[in-house]
């Protein structure tokens, strides 16, 4: 007998919502028993180490709900994060691998950065500024995206490999430019630049707690949601990520869908960026971005992909980025626990979205597999 791993001919009744659902509750249940383990190391009575885990959890859960602070926060972590996650859902869609999308977020920062301090610094108008940085940062994470679209279409090389490694690429460009050409001279030696112009920053809303760059995902999500079900390139997409072999068969360029589809991901990816610096950060700096790239990965797989659904999720991680530091500050949590749901959430999906499609059976020999 072995073990193996057969394909469901039928999806299970309603797996597209007790996946997702099953996934989360089992990530958050080893959390717990991360967080119960980490107060037992703490010489805590076994008790008082479950009873702090729970309330941990709680607090990580409730944050976007407890208070307007938490609410608001909740919707500024929000906004890059849908922004990155809808940009790589338009690539998973049709199977172009893009986890670059730290890196280009970074390429969208700088190119809103060098537009604002540089190239644009006397416009005085918002209405013309706000617009003309949110092309430099689409335009600086397509120009990201570019070499591994280029190198997917022409050289058959795996995207996954070429996106990784260009974040990093992007991350020492930046460190070069804060520590180098760009430094603020009257920064008092910190790494960063001058700040923007208050015609290249969002105006505020709700008493200054929220600023409308906010407003982009949604429109963002909207265009996506209407270009996938109304319009050819939608069509396309589907039929791509469906069946390549079809594609190629029904005249469809799956090369050129594909390396479309991770320039719009780059895109979008450096669109969050430049939104970042004229909405949260008003000048370039180490470390703004705090792994978006990565948990808009997360955000997009567990929302499946379906746009409404991003907003949704990425809020809720928005809230669990405020939860963080509550855990830190109020629980004391290091900082180095607090990705360990992440990576929990991203490996529950996955191994969820597996059973899903694939059971586990012990096979004799000469047995024929039930595909049920």
């Amino acid at each position: 007998m072995k073990l193996q791993l057969e394909k469901r001919l039928r999806l299970p009744r309603f797996a597209w919502f007790t996946v997702p659902l099953y996934s989360l509750a089992f990530a958050f249940g080893v959390m717990f028993f991360v967080l119960a383990f980490f107060y037992l190391g703490q010489e805590q009575a076994a008790g008082t180490a479950f009873s702090r885990s729970g309330f941990a959890l709680v607090s990580l859960l409730s944050t976007p709900f407890s208070s307007w602070f938490g609410f608001f926060g909740s919707l500024t972590h929000m906004v890059p994060l849908a922004l990155v996650a809808l940009g790589l859902s338009v690539a998973y869609r049709v199977k172009a691998w893009n986890i670059g999308g730290e890196g280009q977020m970074y390429l969208g920062a700088m190119a809103a950065t060098w537009g604002a301090l540089f190239l644009f610094p006397g416009v005085s108008r918002p209405w013309v500024m706000l617009p003309l940085l949110c092309a430099m940062g689409l335009a600086g994470g397509a120009f990201w995206a570019l070499l591994p679209a280029l190198m997917k279409a022409f050289l058959r090389t795996d995207e996954i490999v070429v996106t990784l490694m260009l974040n990093y690429v992007a991350l020492f460009w930046a460190d070069f430019l804060v520590n180098g050409p760009w430094k603020n001279p009257a920064g008092f030696g910190f790494p960063g630049t001058a700040s923007f112009g208050v015609s290249a920053r969002f105006p505020t809303v709700f008493g200054g707690q929220l600023h409308t760059g906010f407003f982009l995902p949604l429109l963002v999500a909207v265009l996506l949601l209407l270009l996938q079900q109304k319009s050819a390139w939608g069509f396309r997409s589907r039929i791509v990520g469906d069946n390549p072999l079809a594609a190629r068969y029904a005249g469809i360029s799956v090369r050129r869908t594909g390396a479309m589809a991770l320039l719009a991901s780059g895109a979008l990816s450096g669109l969050a960026g430049a939104v970042q610096m004229m909405g949260v950060q008003h000048s370039f700096q180490q470390g703004f971005s705090s792994g978006y790239g990565y948990t808009a990965i997360i955000v997009a797989w567990l929302a499946r992909l379906n746009p409404l659904g991003i907003l949704l999720v990425s809020f809720l991680f928005g809230g669990m980025q405020m939860g963080n530091s509550s855990l830190q500050m109020f629980h004391g949590v290091p900082s180095a626990l607090t990705p360990t749901l992440q990576a929990l959430l991203l490996f529950s999906l996955l191994g969820g979205e597996s059973l899903s499609r694939f059971r586990i059976r012990w096979k004799k020999p000469g047995e024929v597999a039930d595909h049920g």
